[in-house]
This record gives C-alpha cells, structure tokens and sequence, in this order.
C-alpha cells in the first residue's frame, strides 16, 4: 500500500483522482483542500467511507500545516492539482491565482523538498505537478498540435500563474534534485464539473430554459478530455512515468464551442420531450455574447507521448463521453442543485447536510 497526497481533492478532477485510486487500487489518499468555492466534498460521498480515505482540510499556502501533514502521513506520491482555474475569473480578479497556483505552489515544493531531503530511501517519494495546456497559448494553425518541447505563452492571469507554477516544480527539479513530473492536459469535462463552465453551465441552463451563452462567434476550438480518461492517466503518469518527464494528456476530441453546445442541445431533445415554453429545440436558446478578452483561438494537444511510453489513451470519445455527462447531470439533480443555492457550502464546512 501506498499513500498518495493529492491537492485539491474536492474539485473537479482532484476528485475523480481520489475516487479512482480509492475505487482501483488498494492506495491511501490523503485528500488536502482548503475547500473554496469550487471544493465539495460532495463529490466524494461514494468513497468517504473507505479507511483508506482521508480528508484534510489545509490551504497549501500555509507551509506549517503542510509540514505537519507530511510528518504524519509520509506520502509516496504528491499529486499536486489545487489551484485557482477558470479563466473569468481571473480576468475580473488575478490575486487570487497568484496566490493559489504561484505561491501554493511554493509552498507546497519546500514542504515536499523538506520532507524528501530526510528520507534514507530517496527513490521511494515522487512529485507529481498537473497543470494545463493553457500554458503553451493558443494555435493559429488548423493542423499544429502542443508537442512537450511547445514553448510557453500564457495569455490570461490563470494560464500565466500555471506556467509560473510549472517553471517553478522545474526549478525544485534542476536546482534541488526534487524527483518530479509533469502533465498537461486539455479540457476536461464530465460528471462533478462545477456549473460555471461551458459544458455543465450549457446543460442547466437548458433544463431551466435559460439562455446558452457562447462567446465571440463561438469558433474557438478546444480538445475535450472525459475526466475519467484523465484520471486514469495522472495514475498512470504518476507510478509509471519517468522522473524529470513531462506529459501531454488530450483527448483526440477537438470541437468548435458552437459544435459541443450543438451537440449537447441535440443529445437534451432527444431526451427532454417537455421542454420549456415557447422553444421546440433547446439550439433556440443559444445567445453569441461579447467575446472575453485575450481569448485563445484553439488548444489541441499531441498526446503521442503519453500513449508510446505509458500505454495510456482515452476510452472515450466525445461522443460517448458528452452523452455520459449529459445523462449524468439528468440523474444526479441534488448534486448541482446545491451547488447553484448554496447549500453545498454548509457540508463543506463541516456544518451538516
């Protein structure tokens, strides 16, 4: 048995991550997330039961607490995902993605090199950072793919505070001789994704007749990966991959936003016969709204690597996958209903159901 530390948990993939090593393995997951807006231990009702689960409520910002969790759990792995992620929001607000996914970072690397530095057996720790492919900027080309030697141009505060992180777990590589990898992965989606973002969001506000926002003209293109295909990689990545590596993850599913809000639109008519008032196909609530500035064109990764090395490709396409999402989202209503009134918040801080 092994004991795995992943960062941030109780979001959206951090979650999936747990569920999948609590579900496939017999692992321990320490799970440490401050628990922010977009943390809900919710997410992880099917696995809180297990004795190889734990959960720690602890902002990797803090470097005391972070030493005390290494002290007491002694981890295998790190598998680093707590960070600041949506775009928008660090548009309207950059602070708190430096803070988070720069300085957190940091943090978390000192803690890391601290606790590494003392083991007798060095070869048995492992650092794994995933981060984004937003990194690397956007493609103008339509045949150009994001290889690992792509060079790095940020474009928003979120994508320029996750390029800082990767320089820096290179840096704690290079210069300290920390054992690390890296990944960097496409868009994911599937079931748990927080409602602010373009699949979720274009789902419920379908169900509740509300309109579709797609931004500009909705031609920008992105590379979708199912959030399972992707945990099962970072597992893979993470006790199979080579130190000092890093690792592109897509999905081989590249779609104009305009197509992936088509195409859940096409998938709700086929399952919703009552649809709201005054619409006889959900396309009808589809809104073209001011474009965010500095957004990138297309994203498409080469995940080339990651499949000749680690043998890892994604099960699922999106077809198969945004069906499974849309289905998802039908069936597990009290999930996100919380999360769109609130009450989500009361479980996440320890205030009961």
């Amino acid at each position: 048995m092994k004991t795995f530390f992943v960062t941030g948990g109780a979001g959206f993939i951090g979650s999936a991550v747990v569920r999948h090593i609590i579900n496939n393995t017999n692992h321990k997951v320490i799970n440490i997330d401050k628990l922010t807006y977009a943390g809900n231990l919710e997410s992880l009702i099917e696995i809180e039961k297990s004795d190889r689960y734990h959960f720690e409520q602890v902002d990797i910002c803090d470097s005391s607490s972070l030493n005390d969790l290494f002290n007491k759990y002694s981890p295998n792995y790190v598998m680093h995902l707590a960070a600041e992620s949506h775009v928008d929001r660090s548009i309207d607000g950059p602070g708190d993605f430096i803070e988070t996914n720069i300085i957190g970072t940091y943090k978390l690397l000192e803690a890391a090199r601290k606790y590494w530095s003392q083991l007798q057996d060095k070869n048995s720790f492992k650092f794994h950072h995933i981060s984004t492919d937003e990194v690397y900027g956007d493609l103008h080309g339509t045949t150009d793919l994001f290889t690992e030697e792509t060079s790095y141009s940020p474009s928003s505060p979120y994508s320029a505070s996750k390029a800082s992180s990767d320089h820096l777990v290179r840096a704690w590589s290079r210069t300290y001789g920390l054992p690390v990898i890296i990944t960097n992965c496409s868009n994911n989606y599937g079931p748990y994704h927080f409602p602010e973002k373009l699949i979720p969001l274009t789902i419920l506000n379908a169900i509740a007749g509300k309109k579709l926002p797609v931004y500009g003209n909705g031609e920008q293109i992105r590379d979708w990966l199912y959030v399972e295909d992707h945990a099962r990689a970072l597992y893979k990545v993470v006790t199979d991959g080579e130190i000092g590596q890093t690792y592109n993850i897509g999905g081989h599913n590249e779609r104009k936003n305009i197509d992936v809000v088509r195409t859940i639109c096409d998938i709700l008519d086929d399952m919703i016969a009552d649809k709201p008032e005054n619409i006889q196909s959900f396309k009808d609530l589809i809104e073209f709204v001011t474009d965010r500035p500095g957004h990138d064109l297309r994203y498409a990764i080469d995940a080339s690597k990651i499949q000749h090395e680690l043998g890892w490709e994604p099960d699922e396409t999106f077809e198969t996958g945004i069906k499974k999402t849309v289905e998802w989202y039908l069936n597990n209503t009290s999930w996100w209903q919380r999360v769109l009134d609130g009450s989500y918040a009361g479980t996440r801080l320890g205030l009961g159901n």
